[in-house]
């Protein structure tokens, strides 16, 4: 049994956790934007009523806040998932990226907002301080990975040329 289950996790490791890390690299890279941007909606006088209400809910009210948004959109997914095995993979596709936009961002700022009373459950405090070094720990290691160093190194060349270019043709247009 144990040559079995260190089969599974050697497989699991070699598999699944490559997919599941470049997933959080997204929610990571979304994470902070996105909350900013629904934070603008604060400025709106009902929106803002609505947050400080969510802030003012009892800990097992905020995780109900915080979890049905997120799983709400599971559904959305699978539907979404179903399009592309139909053959509708632009549309499938689409769907699935506007809803782990749209996602990312929902749960970002409800998580902004119920994260010091969701704090205040044990449970969710020990599971979360776990879940954090484990995502973190994960992080750090895709970062390090060469492939993320030479994903990185590419992309700072291109948007550097990309930006040289856009001076060159901004320059000759504000030159006539």
């Amino acid at each position: 049994m144990a040559v079995l289950l260190r089969l599974l996790k050697t497989i699991f490791h070699w598999t699944l956790t490559p997919v599941l890390a470049l997933l959080l690299a997204f929610e990571e890279w979304g994470w902070e934007p996105l909350s900013r941007l629904f934070a603008q909606l604060a400025r709106l006088p009902l929106w803002a009523r609505i947050e400080a209400i969510i802030r003012g809910l009892p800990p097992y009210a905020a995780l109900l806040v915080f979890l049905v948004p997120v799983l709400t959109l599971v559904p959305v997914k699978l539907l979404a998932w179903y399009w592309v095995s139909q053959g509708h993979a632009i549309l499938g596709l689409s769907l699935v990226v506007a809803a782990k936009v749209l996602g990312t961002a929902i749960a970002a700022r409800l998580f902004q907002l119920t994260h010091p009373t969701l704090m205040r459950l044990p449970w969710f405090n020990r599971g979360y301080g776990r879940w954090k070094n484990w995502k973190d720990g994960l992080l750090a290691q895709l970062r390090a990975s060469f492939a993320w160093r030479a994903s990185r190194a590419i992309a700072r060349r291109a948007k550097s040329r990309a930006q040289r270019g856009w001076r060159v043709v901004r320059a000759a247009f504000s030159a006539r």
